[in-house]
């Protein structure tokens, strides 16, 4: 047996979804005091360290469908957090911003997220993080090419129904 088959990719795959369960909850809870959900969360995050962006690209960026972007920047901007403005050369297209208080509070609340997620993380040094982190980009450029490469649908076994 060779060495990648010791651990097959469906225990990776478990192992992976188990961890990524633990740090979403550890996520969830540092947010939990803000009144918002994840989702309103990552709009402001981004929004604070990628600048403004269009409603599209803002959903593509932290996976929301447009209705449910739609929804999320409707709370954030009922509250006062968030903007739209129009796109500088696209008159369909919503460009959305932050606020000053929008600013006030993820400015705030992302360093005590970024301790909550710093204290899930304590487990690892320094170099085994820098490792953990390279071997992550890798399964998931690979996973990537493999899905953009291969566009064939996965096909049932002999004597299975759909």
């Amino acid at each position: 047996m060779t060495r990648a088959a010791e651990k097959p990719g469906i225990h990776m795959w478990l192992v992976l979804m188990k961890a990524h369960r633990s740090l979403k909850r550890h996520a969830e809870r540092s947010i939990q005091a803000l009144d918002m959900c994840l989702s309103d969360f990552a709009i402001l995050e981004a929004l604070l360290h990628k600048g403004p962006q269009s409603l599209n690209e803002l959903g593509r960026r932290i996976e929301l469908t447009s209705g449910a972007m739609t929804t999320a920047i409707d709370r954030l901007e009922a509250r006062k957090l968030v903007a739209r403005g129009d796109h500088p050369t696209d008159r369909r297209t919503w460009v959305i911003r932050l606020t000053q208080p929008g600013v006030a509070l993820i400015t705030s609340v992302f360093s005590s997220h970024e301790a909550a997620m710093e204290r899930a993380m304590s487990g690892l040094s320094k170099s085994e993080r820098d490792q953990l982190i390279e071997l992550l980009k890798k399964v998931g450029t690979t996973a990537e090419e493999q899905l953009t490469n291969n566009n064939e649908k996965p096909t049932l076994k002999e004597g299975m129904k759909p």
